[in-house]
């Protein structure tokens, strides 16, 4: 048999060497991919609210009243994301509240819970006051 001057193919070292290099790359990415989506959720819930503030504000210019219906509004609850479900807890002729709250129970919910706007223009969140802001 003769010895073959070239051989062809990927040794196991080199094999290796791509895993750990696409392993560093990966533990790099993917937490920044995760503050991503999380950021665009809250961004989600807080768009949802901002479109219910503006359509109370045209059902209260047809009705002289504020409603707790969400369809008559034309949103949906939960989120396209199905993230956080929104809701209208109060509402009447004077002044309303809607409340966008983070369904699943992973680690994202001690962080920015629960979203609120109401008829005023005050803006609160919870467990903490500067989830309308933050950027992280």
């Amino acid at each position: 048999m003769q010895m073959r001057k070239h051989m062809r193919g990927v040794t196991l070292l080199e094999l290796m060497i791509v895993v750990v290099i696409v392993s560093i790359m990966a533990s790099i990415a993917y937490p920044q991919y995760r503050d991503f989506v999380t950021r665009a959720k809250r961004n989600e819930a807080k768009a949802v609210l901002l479109e219910i503030a503006t359509n109370q504000e045209r059902h209260y210019l047809q009705n002289q009243t504020y409603t707790t219906d969400l369809a008559t509004l034309g949103v949906t609850t939960p989120t396209d994301s199905g993230t956080y479900a929104v809701t209208i807890p109060s509402a009447d002729a004077s002044n309303f509240r809607a409340v966008a709250t983070y369904i699943p129970t992973d680690k994202e919910n001690t962080k920015c819970n629960s979203f609120t706007v109401d008829g005023r223009g005050n803006k609160i969140s919870e467990p903490y006051d500067d989830c309308w802001t933050r950027t992280r």
